[in-house]
């Protein structure tokens, strides 16, 4: 009896570790030269690099051929109860099949590719603001990110209406009162319009109605009162104006936010349309000596000097157009204080109206009318207290 192990039998000398060694082409080999459907014993293997990475192609063609898919633990019962009927053996290879390694599977086909996962990089992507652009953003908040200043001022051009507009005011408040309102009701209505455009609304139809309403009503409550009853007569008009903003919100289909907005811009707006009644209400020697002294302090904040050195020069300028009309009026020196104090106040309508990179709209009514309505309530009770 020969010392070597008997080859032919498939149970005599089998190694119980050796299927751990055969690889999957091998078990395809032997299954095409046994009469078993490759695609079938395919599925039969243990984690082999085939069925881990062709399962997904595999999977969807027996589906379409009607067989059955055999579970994780059926197909392991399957392998060992093939791999010990067909122990290892060497076969030749035919000489029509193509090499089959692990590096380069030539021999299957191909898999679709697949579509690509939308990634990070196929999002839409939002680079920093630019001049060019960007809807997400505002025109200030743009600015911003460039390193701009959010703050345009008006310019040497409304500057120069202003000046106009506060001309007139000064040159028709010694004559009557009813010479007065005209340039006061223009001023009411810019001062309406400018501040909704200036707080992003427009159209505000309602709104703009409703303030310049509130100014022609106080207006008229001033006109029928008289100087010596001007607090009541603005006041009056205030409170009631209040409410109907409360109103005319409360009737709006928008959202509470903006409808919140919208309450603040009415009421605010219909407060200086309001306020700016003090004019007609006020001395007319004060009048003439405050809207000079606006006039010139708008002028000169429109030159083109440094922000520090322009408020200053403005300043100057206003108290010094004050000491020139008062002198002119009889106020005497008395009108530098008034006319410092009423450049203040242009300085600050001036300052509100260059906020968060206005349109050119905002510059031509808000900077306009702004520097005079802040300094119509100073003239008033600065031109009583001087009289």
């Amino acid at each position: 009896m020969s010392d070597q192990p008997y080859q032919g039998g498939p149970y005599e000398g089998y190694d119980p570790y050796q299927q751990q060694q055969w690889s999957g082409y091998d078990q395809q080999q032997y299954g095409q030269q046994a009469g078993y459907d490759p695609q079938l014993t395919q599925h039969w293997q243990g984690q082999t690099w085939e069925t881990q990475t062709h399962a997904s192609m595999q999977m969807p063609a027996q589906a379409e051929a009607g067989y059955p898919q055999p579970q994780p633990f059926e197909g392991q019962y399957q392998q060992q109860q093939y791999a010990a009927a067909y122990p290892a053996a060497p076969q030749q290879q035919p000489h029509t099949q193509q090499p089959h390694t692990q590096q380069q599977p030539q021999s299957e086909p191909a898999p679709a590719a697949a579509a690509p996962e939308a990634g990070p990089e196929d999002e839409p992507a939002y680079g920093p603001a630019t001049l060019g652009g960007n809807a997400r953003i505002t025109d200030a908040q743009r600015a911003r990110l460039e390193g701009r200043s959010p703050i345009i001022e008006p310019g040497m051009q409304p500057a120069l209406l202003t000046a106009v507009l506060g001309l007139l005011l000064a040159a028709t408040a010694p004559v009557a009162s009813f010479a007065l309102v005209v340039p006061l009701v223009l001023l009411q209505a810019v001062t309406a319009a400018g501040w909704f455009r200036l707080n992003g609304m427009w159209p505000a139809r309602q709104g703009i109605a409703l303030a310049f309403a509130g100014g022609l009503a106080a207006d008229v409550a001033v006109l029928a009162a008289g100087r010596d009853h001007v607090p009541a007569a603005i006041l009056g008009p205030l409170g009631v104006w209040v409410l109907l903003s409360l109103v005319l919100q409360l009737r709006s289909h928008a959202s509470p936010d903006e409808r919140m907005y919208g309450l603040m811009a009415t009421v605010v707006s219909a407060a200086l349309s309001i306020l700016a009644t003090g004019y007609l209400g006020a001395d007319p020697h004060a009048v003439s000596v405050g809207a000079a002294a606006v006039a010139v302090a708008v002028l000169a904040r429109a030159l083109p000097l440094p922000a520090p050195v322009s408020v200053v020069v403005s300043l100057m300028a206003a108290a010094g157009a004050g000491i020139a009309v008062g002198g002119m009026t009889g106020m005497g020196a008395k009108g530098a204080a008034l006319g410092a104090a009423a450049g203040v106040c242009a300085l600050i309508g001036h300052r509100v109206a260059s906020y968060d990179y206005p349109s050119r709209f905002v510059h031509f009514t808000a900077g306009v009318a702004l520097p005079l309505s802040a300094a119509a309530p100073v003239v008033w009770v600065l031109g009583r207290a001087l009289g």
